[in-house]
């Protein structure tokens, strides 16, 4: 029986495969040499990533030299298949990561006790001043934190459009003073 040869053609010249009924001679590194370039180029075209390409190109090599089937005839159909299939592994990986990424930034942490606490209390605060404050200042104040533009401010409140502005720094003035007199810096 006859055996059949797959020619590995490289820059350095030609080494070859040689199988014959069953039994396969396989030189790793010769088959390495001559084909890590072109597994490391498809898989580049898939991922479009040099470098990550060529490490995927090892682990081809690696899965091809644990499996003795794929060393057979079609050794050279094996390699690109399985840097097809890894490349295209890699990319589903990385969008799988980017997706999961982006739900945990949208996902804030639940807040500690001690940051509830503490949010609870500025609150009370502010409420207090505001309680304090001239009404129509407070009432100023809380319409503009609800995101009322100046137009809607001043049709909600009676008030001229041109004042708007003025009124609302007096108003953040006044909180600002009241707020450091009760509980200074903080």
């Amino acid at each position: 029986m006859s055996g059949v040869v797959i020619s590995v053609v490289d820059a350095a010249g030609e080494a070859s495969l040689e199988v014959n009924a069953g039994e396969v001679t396989v030189d790793l590194e010769t088959v390495f040499r001559a084909q890590y370039g072109r597994i490391a180029r498809v898989i580049d075209r898939v991922i479009r990533d040099p470098a990550r390409a060529e490490d995927l190109a090892v682990e081809v090599f690696l899965r091809w030299s644990r499996n003795p089937r794929a060393q057979g005839e079609n050794a050279e159909a094996w390699l690109y298949r399985t840097a097809e299939r890894i490349g295209l592994n890699e990319l589903r990986g990385k969008a799988r990561r980017s997706r999961y990424e982006g739900m945990l930034r949208m996902v804030r942490r639940s807040p500690t006790p001690e940051e509830i606490h503490a949010a609870k209390e500025e609150q009370d605060k502010v409420r207090l001043i505001l309680a304090i404050m001239n009404p129509k200042q407070a009432e100023l104040l809380l319409l503009r934190s609800e995101g009322l533009s100046y137009g809607e401010l001043a049709s909600v409140l009676g008030l001229r459009s041109a004042s708007v502005g003025t009124l609302l720094s007096r108003a953040q003035q006044a909180f600002r003073k009241e707020y450091m007199k009760r509980y200074g810096k903080q």
